[in-house]
């Protein structure tokens, strides 16, 4: 088994005012040449957006994207013609493909907005830009691991364009877990939202991460109520 620990005070930050993003990732100001990525796992930004503000139209392109709403309402335009919010409790992806243009904005006026802003890189590129949220309210279980992304339009959760999988778990102080990786040659990407756990006999605390590769089983222990995010990726650019 290889690691790679990173603290929650070690990422990267950017203060722009109305906009809070730590950067788990080199990312825009912040360039950390050992920090570049996790395999495919290119960004994983926590963000906090100021009321009734947010990112105005910008494009991307050949990258897989997807939003984790932590806190409040997140406005999503772009130029497919979709106008949506994303809240607490849902997931959005993008395939950016040939090039898609979005904005998006805190529809609130009253409180901030907290969300995950994570980039994988494609397994194809150029394909067709695609949109798609879901609610995770129907899937969401408590104590145990479940998945809501992965490559097959056909399972649980939503998917993209790579041989990843995502899972969310919430759980209880003293509960103890486990997961197998679905392909022995990805690595898994720990992300602690909140709590403190022991996985593979790692500590980790609040925002918190760790890489996990060379290994087909992470072993989870929770030390204080926790909510994490795995992120299983493939190694290999």
């Amino acid at each position: 088994m290889k690691t790679v620990l990173h603290k929650a005070e070690t990422r990267g930050y950017a203060d722009h005012g109305w906009l809070n993003s730590h950067h788990s990732f080199s990312f825009a100001s912040y360039q950390n040449p050992e920090r570049m990525n996790f395999g495919v796992l290119r960004v994983l930004n926590d963000d906090v957006v100021s009321e009734a503000r947010g990112f105005g139209t910008h494009p991307h392109r050949n990258m897989e994207i997807i939003s984790i709403p932590l806190e409040g309402d997140l406005q999503h335009m772009d130029n497919m013609g979709n106008s949506t919010v994303i809240r607490e409790g849902d997931v959005q992806v993008m395939s950016a493909g040939t090039g898609i243009q979005h904005s998006e904005y805190n529809k609130n006026k009253d409180r901030p907005v907290k969300f995950l802003q994570i980039w994988i890189l494609p397994n194809k590129i150029d394909v067709e830009p695609r949109y798609d949220q879901i609610s995770l309210r129907d899937i969401e279980k408590k104590n145990e691991l479940y998945q809501i992304l992965s490559p097959n339009p056909k399972d649980q959760g939503v998917w993209i364009h790579q041989d990843a999988w995502f899972h969310l778990g919430d759980f209880e102080q003293g509960v103890k877990s486990n997961y197998s990786l679905m392909n022995k040659e990805n690595g898994v990407y720990v992300f602690v939202l909140e709590g403190k756990l022991e996985i593979n006999g790692q500590l980790l605390g609040k925002r918190d991460a760790c890489g996990f590769w060379d290994l087909s089983q992470l072993d989870i222990t929770v030390l204080s109520p926790a909510k994490i995010l795995l992120m299983e990726v493939p190694m290999q650019l």
